[in-house]
């Protein structure tokens, strides 16, 4: 039998991360009063249950005093009962966002602030997050994409570490993304901007790609970038990161940062040891300017 708790901050997707195990044949029950885990638990050890995978939602709504949760799962360390444990997380700005955008309120917040009930829960969660054995960052997953990982990890059964990246291309001229962990500027690139041809298109266009990587410093920089990424993605994996966001610049974010982030890209997707997204934050701003 498999077993998996759900849990990690509110907000963060649990209860979509649920649905979706349902739909891979798991059977699931959420808001477990923690009082009930031992005869739950107990009833999965009965060898005569159908039920051969079970995914189980606990956090914070199961009840404020989470110390009893931590000695149910003391208690079944013990017995050597095997159970994984999922969390999902994402930064507070985005759970803040999501928060105000469904009008709904925090478990922990009371009467007050979203910002300081994600503090607390934070802080009586950490325990959860410090035996999870997945971490999911949600801060920039869609939900196909957060889908695409539960099934390599429940489904196909790889072999996953807990760091997901996010490759970003950008345009200084609209500002650094503040949660960029790597920034890298490659406005010293030929800009196709100034080919009439190539104006209007961009960096997801041959034609713009082409453009970009048909010199030695297109090539070279690429090359370097690689055996960076090399070195440091083993080395954040080790130190237990679970979130990084490599950002690429050129002037407006449309052609040589698109260019070079696809690329990128293209070459950590063909690893199975995490998860990776691509973005482009700014390629439909320049025309957007224009016509304002």
């Amino acid at each position: 039998m498999r077993f998996v708790i759900v849990t990690g901050m509110s907000g963060a997707g649990k209860s979509t991360a649920l649905k979706m195990l349902e739909d891979m044949g798991y059977f699931c029950v959420d808001n477990l009063p923690i009082p009930l885990l031992p005869g739950f638990v107990q009833m999965l050890q009965n060898t005569d249950t159908e039920m051969k995978k079970v995914a189980l939602g606990l956090d914070v709504r199961s009840g404020q005093d989470l110390s009893g949760l931590k000695e149910n799962l003391e208690a079944m360390d013990r017995d050597r009962i095997g159970y994984e444990i999922l969390f999902l997380d994402a930064n507070d700005a985005v759970l803040v966002k999501r928060y105000k955008e469904t009008r709904r309120q925090h478990p922990l917040s009371g009467s007050g602030r979203v910002d300081t009930g994600i503090a607390k829960e934070r802080e009586k969660i950490l325990f959860l997050k410090m035996k999870a054995t997945y971490i999911l960052d949600t801060s920039k997953m869609l939900t196909r994409e957060l889908r695409i990982e539960l099934e390599k990890i429940f489904v196909d059964g790889q072999s996953f570490c807990n760091l997901y990246i996010t490759v970003m291309s950008f345009g200084f001229k609209y500002g650094i993304p503040q949660d960029a962990d790597l920034v890298f500027d490659v406005r010293f690139l030929p800009n196709p901007y100034y080919i009439d041809t190539l104006r209007e298109k961009t960096g997801n266009e041959a034609e713009v790609q082409d453009y970009v990587m048909q010199n030695d410093k297109g090539r070279i920089f690429l090359d370097k970038l690689k055996d960076m990424m090399e070195f440091l993605i083993p080395n954040y994996i080790l130190e237990g990161k679970n979130q990084l966001v490599i950002a690429i610049g050129c002037t407006g974010g449309k052609h040589r940062s698109v260019t070079l982030a696809n690329a990128l890209y293209q070459i950590l997707d063909k690893e199975e040891n995490y998860g990776v997204r691509i973005e482009h934050r700014d390629i439909g701003k320049d025309s957007i300017t224009k016509r304002k």
